[in-house]
């Protein structure tokens, strides 16, 4: 039986010579991957290629597979066209670096709607804007709540905060953040999307913070590692 669902595109991989495997965020089934058949030979046919670049919002009509494992996209179209994001080498850079972060936090395999709509709807508002340099700090703060790990903010007047144990303390460990990097670690949780552009973050300061909220992401979800476009990330702001 067909299913119907909005996806987010997270990654595209040639698979042999004329086709791609596609892992998803949906919205009815959580993380997915989808096998398409001859899409990069297959010119004339309604499924292109150049739907699946990272991050693009889609309806898709899946058929499952009869072996069961991955399953087949049967029709895919436009939720929502980018008007900025591929054409802006910033916005593209950053768009990959959090494709990736994606990959690797976005793990279950069930319905997360506030979830995909937390996704989608800062990716909108993410295409519309100019000033983004602070955009994915605060994506990957606020991305925290959803996946399960939100700073405990119950005793943020404390001299540290435990990146391991995910609250502030009075009592330093290994893991714990201090000084000028808890200060700015703070002004995250005041800042909206709305009102980032008139935040302000030298080059440290948002390398700093963006270091420090990998870490976190490491000690609190399996397996992650540091994207491998991260440095590139970097470099767009130096």
């Amino acid at each position: 039986m067909s299913s119907k669902t909005k996806a987010i595109v997270l990654q595209a991989i040639k698979y042999k010579d004329t086709s791609l495997i596609v892992k998803c965020y949906t919205e009815q089934f959580g993380n997915q991957t989808y096998l398409l058949k001859g899409v990069l030979s297959n010119k004339k046919g309604k499924i292109k290629a150049a739907y699946f670049q990272p991050l693009t919002i889609l309806n898709i009509v899946t058929n499952p597979s009869k072996k069961g494992d991955m399953n087949f996209i049967k029709e895919v179209t436009d939720v929502y066209h980018y008007k900025n994001i591929y054409i802006s080498i910033v916005k593209q850079t950053i768009i990959l670096f959090l494709s990736e972060v994606l990959q690797m936090s976005l793990k279950e395999e069930s319905e997360h709607k506030e979830l995909f709509e937390y996704i989608e709807h800062s990716l909108k508002w993410f295409d519309t804007q100019d000033k983004v340099a602070n955009f994915h700090i605060l994506f990957l703060f606020k991305l925290t709540r959803f996946l399960g790990f939100f700073p405990d903010l119950s005793e943020k007047n404390a001299n540290y905060f435990d990146l391991k144990e995910g609250r502030f303390t009075n009592q330093f460990d290994f893991e714990c953040i201090e000084g000028e990097n808890l200060t700015i670690f703070k002004q995250l949780e005041g800042i909206k999307f709305d009102g980032i552009s008139m935040q302000y973050f030298t080059n440290i300061e948002r390398q700093n913070l963006l270091d420090l909220l990998l870490r976190f992401y490491e000690l609190h979800i399996a397996n992650f590692k540091k994207p491998k476009s991260l440095d590139i990330l970097k470099s767009i702001f130096q």
